[in-house]
């Protein structure tokens, strides 16, 4: 099994973040969301950061930027 890279597509807020993920997924493409302010939650840390993160295959880095683009943010 080769290990991949993935690239940051994308840094905001959930809201934003569970809109791109909808947009990515209709065009085949299964993002990674990174959200450390629940992380650290869950490991008894404080955060001062709500934003989350979207990060997508290398392979499909280019795809899903046109897909971000085409969103209004």
């Amino acid at each position: 099994m080769s290990q991949a890279t993935y690239k940051k597509l994308y840094v905001g807020s959930q809201i934003n973040v569970i809109n791109l993920t909808d947009a990515l997924k209709e065009g085949k493409i299964i993002p990674v969301i990174k959200d450390r302010a629940e992380s650290a939650r869950l490991a008894g840390f404080g955060s001062f950061s709500r934003d989350q993160e979207v990060w997508v295959h290398p392979d499909e880095f280019d795809i899903a930027q046109q897909i971000l683009k085409t969103l209004s943010y």
